[in-house]
This record gives C-alpha cells, sequence and structure tokens, in this order.
C-alpha cells in the first residue's frame, strides 16, 4: 500500500497529528482497531468502507467517508479489495471545531462524512480530490478544506491543555486533580470534555494508559507482563489482563501473537503498528 503522510500547518497542527494519502490492497479484509485516544476523518475515493462499532452492532458501509470521535471500544474495519482514501489522524480534541454537534452525540456511533459536513459539500470535495494531480496535491486540497471549516469553540483550550497533561502521563494522573489544577469542577470539566472529545476526561485517560501500554510491547521478544502492568499504574496483573480484554476482546498473550501474526505476514507494512486482523 502507499501511504503519504505529512504535519499540517498552524493553526490545524494544534488540532490534528497529521493528514494522509492511503492507496492499495490491504493486508486483511478485516481489521480490528483498538481503541487509542485519537479521532479519525476519512474521505473515501474508492469503494464504501465497512465499519462495526462494537461487536454488539451491525456493520454498517460508508461510501463517502467517515467520522470516528475518540472511541470507547475497538472498531471492526472492513476495507475494499482496492482502497483510496484522504484522512486526518486527530487529536482528542481536534475534531471539535469541524463538527455541527457535540461529539458526545457520535461517540461510538462513526457517521458519514455527509452527516457531518452535509451532500453538496463532500460532493464537490471528494471531486476535487479525485481530479488532484498526486497525493501531495491531495493532501493541500484537504489542509485548505480543513482551514476553511475551522471555526471557534467554547472550552477548546481548556480540554486541550488538559487532554495534554493527561496524554503527558499517560493517563497515571488522578482525575480530581485535573479540574483542580485547570481552576474549574470536575462537573464542568467533564461536560466540556464530553462536548469537545466525545468522552469524559477518566474514559480518555483509561484509553491514553492502555494505549501507551500496549504501545511499549515488543511483540518480537519476551514481554514481563507483571512489570508491564506495574509500570503502567495498573492494580495487578489482573487487572491489566480485565483492561486488555474489554479494549481489545483478547488476553494480553493473544494479543502478542495476533501482533506477530501480522508482522510475519506483512513485513513493515505501513498498517503494522496498531490494528489488527479480524479474521
Amino acid at each position: 500500500m502507499e501511504y503519504v503522510s505529512r504535519v499540517p500547518r498552524p493553526p490545524l497542527d494544534g488540532l490534528i497529528d497529521d493528514i494522509y494519502y492511503l492507496e492499495g490492497t490491504p493486508p486483511y479484509a478485516r481489521l480490528t482497531l483498538p481503541p487509542t485516544p485519537a479521532a479519525l476523518l476519512i474521505v473515501n475515493l474508492g469503494a464504501p468502507l465497512r465499519i462495526r462499532a462494537g461487536t454488539d452492532i451491525e456493520p454498517a458501509e460508508y461510501a463517502d467517508g467517515c467520522v470516528v470521535t475518540t472511541p470507547t471500544r475497538a472498531y471492526d474495519f472492513g476495507y475494499p479489495v482496492q482502497t483510496r482514501s484522504v484522512g486526518v489522524h486527530v487529536k482528542p480534541w481536534g475534531l471539535a471545531p469541524f463538527l455541527p454537534m457535540p461529539a458526545a452525540e457520535l461517540c461510538d456511533r462513526p457517521v458519514t462524512l455527509e452527516q457531518v459536513w452535509g451532500r453538496p459539500a463532500v460532493v464537490e470535495l471528494r471531486d476535487r480530490l479525485a481530479s488532484a494531480d498526486g497525493p501531495a496535491e491531495m493532501l493541500t486540497l484537504l489542509e485548505q478544506e480543513l482551514t476553511r471549516r475551522l471555526r471557534v469553540t467554547a472550552g477548546l483550550g481548556l480540554v486541550r491543555h488538559t487532554s495534554g497533561v493527561i496524554t503527558a502521563t499517560r493517563g497515571a494522573i488522578p482525575i480530581g486533580d485535573l479540574g483542580t489544577a485547570a481552576g474549574v469542577s470536575s462537573t464542568h470539566l467533564a461536560q466540556r470534555f464530553k462536548e469537545i472529545v466525545g468522552v469524559t476526561p477518566k474514559r480518555l485517560a483509561r484509553t491514553s494508559r492502555f494505549a501507551a501500554t500496549v504501545f511499549a510491547i515488543d511483540p518480537a521478544g519476551p514481554v514481563d507482563w507483571a512489570e508491564l502492568a506495574s509500570g503502567a499504574g495498573y492494580f495487578d496483573q489482573a487487572h491489566f489482563g480485565h483492561e486488555f480484554r474489554a479494549f481489545t476482546g483478547l488476553t494480553p498473550t493473544r494479543y502478542v501473537e495476533v501482533r506477530q501474526r501480522f508482522l510475519r505476514e506483512h513485513p513493515d507494512h505501513v498498517l503494522d503498528s496498531w490494528p489488527l486482523p479480524a479474521d
């Protein structure tokens, strides 16, 4: 697969990790995406994507693209045989300035791009992207569209700062301390988080700790699970295992086996850092 990405210019760089272009044949027809402290926006230029936000929800097709706020559960992501898209990996607070509704309304409910920006605007954007002269121009066009849509969002500074503290501590910070340090009540902070991130500070911290812990795992070598759990601030290894199953549906050892399968079957693949084979 071809993957091209870059960090956008200010002010988008304070909201977005990177804008990317993806094209080619996916490594697997279905991938499981464990939750991360991040959001996602995709403009689809190929056949429809299929997404299932949890095992208790039927998969749905997304022809024009999708918007996914910071998730609390693993997603089943189905790529077409040939996929082509332009997307944005967004910081937890970064989608709010582009949404016409509170982020909480989209929590674990991926929606089509049309539901967020309207059909005429999305059709025009997809046409311009499809006729662009290569990935670099496509990234520029999407960046321009995002800049044009950027709007002032009440409470964004508070949530951005507090989310940064959560990220810097890998989620290992007493949630009560966040409101105190920011000079607001815990209730006010939680409300702002739900409006802008889609989840509470406590939930974002939980996801941040899990993601940081998993990224620290080297699937190619032996893993000291007790030491890993203790270093991440989990009560004990049982607590860590419970969190692992809640976030991925897998035990820690089974997770490593699945990661090893991906690395073995598709070494150095552009998608090998987080998604897991779902089949």
